[in-house]
């Protein structure tokens, strides 16, 4: 237990988190994401919803989700269908780090 402990310690420092994404590669790819939630991640339209300052891990697990078809939104489920977990870790560290 305490060799496991250590080794997910070590891993988290090496990464800086375990879910650390690129921010400026999300910036890059979030194009196709601000004609529904806005440019800075503040949407216009109230149905939907703001992605600007939500936490990182949990803007990763929605995509994963929508991605998987654990969570079902025919508009989402094609947005994300190109989006490999490299492309959702960035996504979700660049709408995490907005205000």
């Amino acid at each position: 237990m305490k060799k496991l402990t250590i080794a997910v310690v070590a891993t988290v420092m090496m990464t800086g988190s375990a879910f650390a994404g690129d921010i400026q590669a999300g910036k890059a790819k979030s194009m196709m994401c601000s004609a529904c939630h806005g440019t800075a991640g503040i949407s216009a339209v109230p149905t939907y919803p703001n992605l600007a300052g939500q936490k990182e891990a949990y803007l990763a697990k929605q995509l994963k989700d929508f991605k998987s078809g654990k969570r079902n939104d025919p508009t989402m489920k094609g947005m994300v269908a190109a989006l490999n977990v490299t492309d959702m870790a960035n996504l979700a560290a660049y709408y995490s780090s907005l205000k």
